[in-house]
């Protein structure tokens, strides 16, 4: 017996209207809308689209919330932001990052995010940053699933003498998830070919999962992708490692491209890419044409790779926009990558929830499925494809059978009437969507 039902729902992939029993947190039962009589709590599903919770893939909490502090990155460079974000972290304490993260969280969730991997700076030596996000960690445990990426923002190598390797094992000690690395902004190659085999050997010591920033950066002679997926293969650790960014992917000439794919498809790793911010810092010194900055989505989705679309950054030294909306990151890589055919625009959405639940390797516990926690979206949308068009909110949010965060839906009416010239007298509501269905009401538009 189900302690709650939601009543007549669409899921997403399935055909026909459901009601979805909730019991214990978890999905007790899924049968055809209206076949049972139910006591107890009923949530009206409305015909509303289910459908599992966004993944953020790539996240900085660390850092959210503090553009402008203390100066604006009047550049728009990736260097730009990693000097602002120097001069910010200093300031770090406690109660400053725990204030911001909560308040960035809060906007996550009421859109449908729960499920999050968020990278934390560790060139630091007090770990202020990584002991917050630990402690948010565990007191939304059960809510919102985090993960954390010890992240050496500054290098392992180059910063402070080769200390990055220090607090980066320190991070793991304390609890982090993921080892990071970034062998594009060590100060050379070798140091960069060094942070990787390092992650790898505190991957395997810690048991860990990998997640590198992997050429986030527009010279196309910048390869460590090729090095990532390589110790991947050669450690049989594909499925556990993720290259985040890899923009100079874009500017690779395509003969190497081949060759890359085919090894990239042996190493079977993971892909992040992101969107809002790669266009915004990458192609910075070009003049015309200039590059997207963005890495080939559509070649990797296509060869059969794993590929996914985080955030990045939510208004901080890199990006000072953003409102943790998954469904603005899924719509600006369909733009941005020309993905605009009806399977790749839909593959887009795939690509912030369950592709990037494969890359946080939770798929076990993820999906509208009996047995899986009760963990879901309702949404106004007849599908991916008018998900991705409207971007509605999410109406209603469920993690582990709680209701989290509710949206009321906006309507919008326009009223007309040429009577005596005047505009807004009388009138008629209207539906802005294009239906594939039966009509809405006049006076009841679902928009």
């Amino acid at each position: 017996m189900s302690d709650v039902w939601i009543s007549d729902v669409r899921i997403m992939g399935r055909e026909g209207n459901f009601d979805i029993g909730v019991q214990g947190g978890h999905i007790a039962e899924i049968v055809t809308a209206g076949t049972r009589t139910y006591s107890g709590q009923v949530i009206e599903g409305r015909g509303l689209l289910a459908m599992p919770p966004f993944v953020e893939p790539h996240i900085h909490l660390d850092s959210v919330l503090t553009a402008g502090q203390p100066r604006w990155n009047e550049s728009g460079t990736l260097f730009e932001g990693i000097q602002r974000w120097s001069e910010r972290k200093p300031y770090l304490t406690r109660e400053d990052v725990l204030t911001r993260v909560d308040e960035a969280l809060q906007w996550m969730m009421a859109q449908g995010t729960l499920h999050i991997r968020t990278h934390v700076d560790v060139t630091d030596p007090t770990l202020t940053a990584l002991q917050a996000l630990l402690e948010l960690r565990e007191k939304v445990r059960g809510v919102v699933d985090i993960q954390i990426v010890a992240f050496p923002q500054e290098g392992i190598y180059s910063y402070q003498n080769g200390r990055g390797l220090e607090l980066l094992e320190e991070a793991l000690r304390l609890g982090a998830d993921v080892v990071g690395a970034i062998p594009h902004y060590e100060y050379t190659r070798e140091y960069g070919v060094r942070s990787i085999d390092a992650c790898f050997d505190l991957a395997e010591k810690y048991d860990r999962l990998v997640d590198v920033h992997c050429d986030e950066i527009d010279d196309e002679q910048s390869r460590f992708v090729e090095v990532l997926a390589t110790r991947a293969l050669e450690r049989g650790m594909g499925q556990r490692v993720t290259a985040s960014h890899t923009t100079a992917m874009g500017s690779y000439n395509d003969a190497y491209a081949y060759k890359l794919f085919g090894l990239l498809r042996k190493a079977d790793i993971h892909f992040i890419a992101n969107p809002l911010i790669n266009i915004t810092l990458q192609g910075r010194f070009d003049s015309y044409p200039k590059r997207r900055g963005f890495t080939r989505v559509k070649e990797l989705w296509q060869a059969g790779i794993n590929v996914c679309l985080g955030h990045d950054d939510i208004m901080d030294p890199w990006y000072s926009f953003g409102t943790g909306s998954m469904l603005q990151v899924a719509h600006m890589a369909m733009h941005v990558g020309q993905m605009t055919g009806r399977q790749e625009a839909m593959a887009c959405v795939d690509m912030v929830t369950y592709r990037s639940a494969k890359t946080l390797q939770i798929e076990d516990r993820y999906g509208i499925e009996v047995g899986k926690p009760a963990s879901l979206l309702l949404v106004d949308a007849d599908d991916k494809w008018d998900l991705l068009r409207r971007m509605p909110p999410a109406e209603l949010v469920m993690s582990h059978g709680m209701v989290v965060a509710k949206t009321d839906p906006v309507k919008r009416r326009v009223y007309w009437t040429s009577r005596d010239g005047v505009v807004g007298e009388g009138g008629y509501g209207v539906d802005f969507r294009m239906h594939t269905g039966s009509p809405v009401s006049a006076s009841e538009p679902r928009v």
